[in-house]
């Protein structure tokens, strides 16, 4: 299952659920790859759909900051739970340990011994 037809099911689910907070957010998150699909005239794929979700997260991140210096903490609460029904669609990020692991196998695969000039 694409994470788009992903998106759909789950906004069928919220729809049958009536859970409106959830259905708002993920309407907000088809019509920004609908708006990107239409302006780009491309299908989007799962990238795509990723890069989109993490601008809406950024934007949820800021107005959090923003509202909360503000004082308006109903608003920083309500985009704090679209930013949790938008983190859901996120790949699981790897672990600096998993990161260290991954870059130590290649370094290993390839015989490195340290930084290397390369020849032109």
């Amino acid at each position: 299952m694409t994470l788009k037809e992903r998106i759909t099911e789950d906004m069928k689910t919220a729809m049958r659920a009536k859970d409106s907070e959830r259905l708002g957010t993920i309407r907000l998150l088809q019509a920004a790859m609908k708006q990107k699909e239409v302006d780009e005239r491309i299908d989007l794929d799962d990238t795509a759909i990723v890069s989109i979700i993490d601008k809406l997260i950024k934007q949820r991140k800021d107005s959090i900051t923003q509202f909360e210096a503000g004082g308006r903490q109903d608003l920083a609460d309500k985009e704090k739970a679209e930013l949790k029904v938008l983190e859901v669609y996120l790949p699981q990020r790897m672990s600096a340990e998993e990161v260290t692991a991954a870059v130590n196998a290649i370094v290993t695969e390839l015989g490195a011994s340290g930084p290397a000039t390369w020849a032109r």
